[in-house]
């Protein structure tokens, strides 16, 4: 099937899902992207491949390479402990909580968003107002004084609350906000110049609203759904375009050396023994039966927002997903990946 037929059949596809959103495809010389919906519904302004998207957690990877970073320049190792590395108090945790376990998410600390208790991440700021959360320190309140919920170095259990004291750690060793450290070692360094940690209520131009829709089935934005800025756990705005940038520039050591490049994408623990499913400081990962890595995983989910991205190491493949409402992407990238 050549490049045109395949486009063709993806822009089927998403008449079919009703997806809104853009999508972005490379395999070696072959790129194909596309778009539908609207990122303002009530302007009726449609989305574009150029359009930026929230991408929720699928920006804790950025964090992870900022720690990175950090442990090249020397400011911190991978075993460095919390208490060594930031000022605030978290009168219940583990001494022995590490860099490492905050990244791997077996850090045993209590996560503000217990996915396992609360199905609904709205639900969250029906007490604590989302228009103040900016930085990650105004996280703090919804965890600082709660008890560990399991030791440090136990098995894995995803955690939101671990990558933002992974922001705070970031913040301290380089006395600057995080959003700028991200933006001006990973972003501006990768060429993502579309991208940032924008704020819901100051918006640059072709920044797509995220939609929720309501049991009536209108739709909402979900501008009180969601912290007033992102950031070291989720919260991003990329265009399909710039996280190829990011990823073509982490493999090609832009980012980091050799040697912490290899360090970062390194499987570590185990998320699901039936498919091979591994989580490392990079985020999820396919494996094979020779335990050697078929695709790295990138994925985020928020009200509003909807985002899969993947990455084939060995096949030069690259597909991209971001959507501005709550589901769409996942049904949309394994179309992508049928095809190309």
């Amino acid at each position: 099937m050549n490049t045109e037929k395949k486009r063709n059949k993806l822009m089927e596809v998403q008449k079919k899902l009703s997806f809104s959103g853009a999508f972005y495809a490379q395999k070696q010389d072959e790129i194909i992207t596309g778009s539908s919906g609207f990122r303002n519904r009530a302007e009726k302004l449609e989305n574009q491949v150029d359009t930026r998207f929230g991408i929720a957690s699928g920006c804790k990877l950025f964090t992870a390479i900022a720690i990175a970073k950090l442990v090249e320049m020397g400011k911190l190792s991978f075993e460095t402990k919390l208490h060594e590395c930031v000022t605030e108090e978290f009168p219940y945790f583990d001494k022995d909580i590490t860099i490492h376990h905050l990244l791997t998410h077996t850090s045993g600390v209590p996560d503000y968003f217990d996915e396992e208790e609360m199905d609904d991440f709205e639900l969250l700021w029906e007490d604590f107002p989302m228009y103040g959360v900016r930085r990650p320190k105004d996280f703090l309140p919804l965890f600082q004084h709660r008890k560990m919920q399991g030791k440090p170095g136990s098995s894995f259990q995803y955690n939101n609350s671990g990558y933002i004291l992974l922001g705070l750690i970031v913040e301290q060793a380089e006395n600057c906000s995080f959003t700028s450290f991200v933006e001006e070692n990973i972003f501006k360094a990768a060429g993502m110049n579309d991208s940032g940690y924008f704020e819901m209520d100051c918006l640059p131009e072709r920044t797509a609203l995220g939609y929720v829709e309501e049991p009536d089935g209108k739709w909402k934005t979900n501008i009180y759904s969601i912290p007033a800025r992102g950031g070291s756990d989720g919260g991003a705005y990329v265009t399909v375009r710039d996280i190829a940038k990011f990823w073509d520039a982490l493999t090609s050591y832009q980012l980091l050396s050799e040697e912490m490049t290899r360090e970062v994408l390194q499987a570590r623990e185990c998320v699901d023994e039936e498919d091979n499913i591994f989580y490392g400081y990079s985020g999820y990962m396919e494996l094979d039966d020779n335990q050697e890595v078929i695709k790295y995983i990138q994925m985020g989910y928020d009200p509003g927002v909807n985002f899969r991205a993947v990455h084939y190491p060995h096949d030069e493949k690259m597909m991209v997903v971001c959507s501005n409402e709550s589901e769409g992407a996942y049904e949309l990238l394994k179309e992508m990946e049928r095809l190309i």
